[in-house]
């Protein structure tokens, strides 16, 4: 549902669900915040289990300091609302303890949001505040002086993670995606030297521009490839393959068109009705394609075998993307049965260098690429075999990444590798 539509309690409750279903946050750790246009701040409870949490338990405190709820607020009130004081533009805060971002916190280091141009774009600028005692005001003070200094994230000293925003929706976004690059940091660590974007790279953010195409009623099939799309869109989310503001997903229909994710639509709430129908540089007046669109058109355009696209940035996967390490899938015969091998491509544009990238994949003998600082490519002849490509490519990511610690991998010999591309046909 669209949180726009929620009450604040529903929309708080909501959140903090998603944050603790997928374990960004402790029963006891973490709160969220709205602030009303009256002034109102709605606030997670202070000692209810946040895998728990019901509207009901929600607290709302007035500008006058009087209280509605049958819980005290959060013992973090003070600084929540000395941020929306010392920064009127900022409309929600959320507050939590993930465990990279924590990591992070007791080095007293920062992500670099350089690793990837959409993390970067995202999450704003980043900063570090001091540590003070959880629940004073000097932490508040000093939490909302880093936000007072121009900060959209800010990592606390040996705590976690605040983050602002316009709405609920956008600061989860951010912290969601500050996260996941944290995530990945961690994970290239063990790798080697992390590549990082120029700021003239940063700096470009290309939307491609769409012609309106004509509205035109779906027939079967395009209803059921909408549907495909959500349902596996939905579950990529779920297996932590996409967080809610990154990745695409596409599926080809007849007479040259396809179907496509939206740009900056939450990736879990994704319904039928919002993915994009694409034509070439058209798509139906008043929506916004995924800026991928442009390079997905290029794939059917040139590869009439392939009728599937992902790009997905996985943290396991994304990590060899921002190093020089490459990524063997000589390992399983699984790996190589499904992904081929797997080249990295130096840094490309998604909008400006399309064309280029279209070259650089085939539905058999490279349905897989990585991109420099960008994520995965990913290409099948269905959906489910583009997805089932990109859960083995994530899952061999991190076979790769775990094994590290234990010596050196022994990749499969030649003579196996020969023997599998006998066996199943690889070209």
């Amino acid at each position: 549902m669209d949180s726009a539509w929620l009450h604040p309690r529903d929309e708080l409750v909501a959140t903090m669900q998603r944050i603790y279903r997928y374990r960004m946050t402790t029963t006891s750790g973490g709160n969220l915040s709205i602030r009303d246009p009256d002034g109102s701040i709605w606030i997670t409870p202070a000692r209810v289990d946040k895998g728990a949490l019901t509207p009901a338990d929600i607290v709302r405190v007035l500008p006058d300091d009087r209280r509605e709820g049958t819980h005290p607020p959060s013992s973090e009130f003070p600084f929540h609302r000395e941020i929306y004081r010392r920064r009127p533009d900022i409309k929600a805060i959320v507050h939590a303890h993930p465990g990279a971002l924590v990591a992070f916190s007791i080095c007293r280091q920062l992500p670099d949001t350089r690793v990837q141009s959409h993390v970067h774009a995202v999450c704003g600028r980043v900063a570090l505040a001091p540590y003070a005692c959880p629940g004073t005001q000097a932490l508040g003070d000093k939490i909302a002086a880093t936000f007072a200094a121009g900060a959209d994230c800010v990592l606390l000293e040996n705590h976690g993670v605040v983050i602002g925003g316009r709405d609920l929706r956008d600061a989860f976004q951010r912290f969601e995606t500050l996260e996941f690059a944290a995530q990945t940091l961690l994970r290239a660590a063990s790798l080697g030297p992390v590549r990082v974007l120029p700021p003239e790279t940063l700096a470009i953010d290309t939307m491609p521009q769409f012609r309106d195409l004509p509205i035109a009623p779906p027939s079967n099939e395009e209803k059921d490839l909408r549907n495909q799309i959500c349902r596996f869109v939905q579950r990529a989310y779920q297996q932590r393959l996409l967080i809610s503001t990154a990745g695409a997903f596409s599926a080809r229909l007849a007479q040259g068109e396809f179907l496509i994710t939206p740009r900056r639509r939450d990736r879990l709430e994704l319904q039928p009705p919002r993915i994009v129908r694409v034509r070439g540089d058209a798509c139906p007046a008043g929506q916004q394609p995924s800026r991928a669109a442009r390079l997905h058109a290029e794939i059917y355009a040139r590869h009439p075998e392939i009728g599937a696209i992902i790009n997905a940035q996985p943290a396991h996967a994304s990590a060899f993307c921002v190093t020089d390490v490459p990524l063997s899938t000589h390992t399983i015969p699984e790996s190589y049965v499904v992904l081929n091998d797997v080249p990295e491509l130096p840094f490309r544009r998604i909008v400006e260098d399309a064309a280029v990238l279209a070259t650089e994949v085939s539905a058999t003998k490279r349905p897989v690429v990585l991109i420099a600082n960008e994520g995965a490519l990913v290409v099948g002849r269905t959906l489910l075999e583009a997805f089932d490509r990109l859960e083995v490519l994530e899952a061999t990511a991190e076979a790769l990444l775990l094994a590290r610690p234990l010596g050196g991998i022994v990749e499969m010999p030649d003579s196996a590798i020969n023997e599998l591309r006998e066996a199943f046909k690889i070209p």
